[in-house]
């Protein structure tokens, strides 16, 4: 097995799980078969009770694991199935000493950091790397593994010492480590900028000192920055860093996130890393010469190149930062890239679509409603809580009205419900029990197998099969399939079955359930050219190039639309060159 360890210095956030992930991608263009780890060094045991304003999203994996966004992007990159275990957390690892000391492991000995900690979080590691996520039987070649945070955080020093370690135990040859830093650039912003810009080394300079004094030297520096870096900058970096220059890359800011992986790839960035882990000779031999990336390539450009415009309204209570809904994002963006569509999104606080004179946001009400009578389409993605749900009702109350696309994700479907049943069946007070536990006409409840007190990892969970009941409903058409599909799941509340028989007789059909035929899955409104919810997160198995089906949804059928159209016109066309010799006669 062969491991290339990701660290990151000065600030947080500097695009270490993308430069994990591109790597991963490039080293699987070669040939590879690669896995990835995320260590986040935080005390929680999962990602699933943390705020997605603190902490942003939290992404679903199919075995029901709650983790961090980054594997997201793990996932989308390199098209695998991720399990929960490659979601490593201090949590997890303190948990397991403990049990271990409990059950009497150490024999009476003095259970310490070291050698007892970091001896459990090189064995996760080992036996994690191990596990097929391609969906082959075999075993992967390369295990990524991003440690999250900055070199320097205290909870971040066992994990830190477990891989000074492992990389002794695993042999030179088999193990690359690539640290990744801020240069930031200072001077005149603007057309100037080139000739007045001087990037400063001295934060890169410390953080590779600071990792180095921990044990770990750096193979590989991976620089980011806003603009390109100068050779005389790198030449600088490589004398105070003890890293060759050739191993000094530049990731510098692009449009999206997929120029990534080509900017590494023009920089050799793969030659580097199969040199230091001893596959250069073989990928030569028996594997490409050169990654292939071809189709990433023309994915990237196609994102420059796109003119027509779709603006869509995301109405949420999140969105005062992006990452709380990023797969949600990346899900229209691929959605976008089939359908040859430049893509807008106005992020709509579902808060200011409510009453200004109850709040006195008067200018953020009015901007929330033009942003939303400006949209091609509307989706309301999943959440918690009843802050600015009635927000979301009204969102959803003009989407049905207009005949304007709508989208309803987990809590966006249940949103639906509730104002169908308001504004439909005329049930003024109809609600959910999670927003108003004594509501008299309860359209979602709770859901009666899981713990109502502990909260992490007690919802309905990963992916579940969804029996299509309608088979030429619009949803089995999009995903081409009539008896089930698999989706992922997250969500404690469910569209009440009592009230379903009053729901569809009103208009509302749900075409899809569960296994056992009680909870609703998917609901379609047959009166309107695209109005679909469903309870599970098709935005978690989206993939560059394999978008879901429900994203490009309305697109696909306004195609079969123009084409049966255009089929009319041509077999009229063929009549009048019939009719034509007739009429002149």
């Amino acid at each position: 097995m062969k491991y290339v360890v990701v660290t990151g210095g000065v600030v947080s956030g500097l695009g270490k799980g993308v430069t994990a992930s591109s790597i991963g991608l490039l080293l699987k263009s070669c040939g590879l078969r690669v896995t990835s780890i995320k260590i986040d060094p935080y005390l929680n045991m999962d990602a699933g009770t943390m705020s997605p304003f603190e902490h942003g999203e939290v992404f679903v994996l199919d075995d029901g694991g709650e983790v961090d966004l980054d594997l997201g992007n793990y996932e989308r990159f390199l098209d695998v199935t991720l399990t929960r275990e490659n979601n490593i957390t201090s949590g997890k690892i303190y948990q397991a000493v403990l049990e271990n000391e409990r059950r009497g492991d150490y024999l009476g000995k003095t259970v310490q950091i070291v050698p007892h900690l970091t001896d459990v979080i090189q064995d996760r590691i080992q036996s994690v790397a191990k596990v097929p996520v391609d969906g082959t039987p075999n075993p992967p070649d390369v295990c990524v593994i991003e440690l999250g945070g900055v070199v320097g955080d205290i909870e971040s020093m066992p994990f830190i010492e477990a891989l000074r370690q492992l990389q002794f135990y695993v042999g030179a040859e088999n193990f690359c480590h690539i640290h990744v830093s801020l240069v930031p650039v200072l001077g005149v912003v603007g057309e100037q900028a080139s000739m007045h810009c001087f990037s400063k080394t001295k934060p890169a300079q410390q953080s590779v000192r600071e990792v180095r004094a921990f044990g770990l030297v750096p193979h590989l520096l991976v620089c980011r920055s806003a603009q390109k870096l100068e050779d005389y900058t790198k030449e600088k970096l490589s004398q105070f860093c003890d890293v060759l220059t050739s191993d000094i890359l530049n990731i510098y800011d692009v449009s999206n996130i997929w120029h990534v992986p080509l900017i590494l790839r023009d920089q050799e960035a793969h030659y580097a890393v199969l040199s230091r882990l001893n596959l250069r000779s073989i990928c030569i031999v028996l594997l490409p010469a050169e990654p292939c990336v071809e189709e990433w390539s023309a994915m990237a450009r196609s994102c420059e190149n796109v003119t027509v415009p779709v603006r869509i309204a995301v109405v949420g209570k999140y969105t005062g930062l992006a990452d709380s809904y990023l797969s949600v994002l990346k899900g229209l963006q691929h959605a976008c890239i089939a359908c040859s569509r430049r893509l807008l999104v106005d992020w709509v606080a579902s808060s200011s679509l409510e009453d200004a004179k109850l709040h006195d946001m008067a200018e953020e009400y009015e901007s929330a409603w033009s942003m939303l009578k400006d949209a091609d389409g509307i989706l309301i993605p999943g959440g918690f809580g009843a802050r600015g749900v009635q927000g979301m009702i009204l969102a959803a109350k003009y989407a049905r009205e207009n005949n304007v696309p709508f989208l309803g994700l987990c809590l966006g479907m249940q949103v639906a419900v509730i104002e169908f049943s308001r504004s439909v069946l005329n049930l003024e007070n109809a609600n959910s029990t999670e927003f108003d536990p004594a509501t008299p006409y309860p359209c979602v409840v709770f859901m009666p197998e899981v713990s109502d007190t502990h909260k992490g990892g007690t919802m309905r969970l990963g992916s579940r099969a969804t029996l299509i009941q309608t088979p030429h409903c619009i949803t089995a058409k999009l995903y081409q399939k009539e008896t089930h599909i698999y989706e992922r799941h997250r969500h404690r509340y469910e569209v009440n079955p009592q009230m379903v028989e009053a729901l569809e007789g009103a208009g509302l059909c749900f075409v899809a359930r569960d296994e056992t035929g009680r909870r609703m899955e998917i609901m379609e409104l047959p009166s309107h050219p695209f109005y679909v919810g469903v309870q599970f997160h098709p935005e978690f198995k989206s993939r560059p190039g394999k978008p879901s089906p429900l994203f490009i949804g309305s697109k696909i059928l306004f195609a079969r639309k123009i084409i049966s159209v255009q089929l009319m016109v041509l077999r009229l066309g063929w009549v009048q060159v019939l009719y034509r010799p007739l009429r002149d006669k």
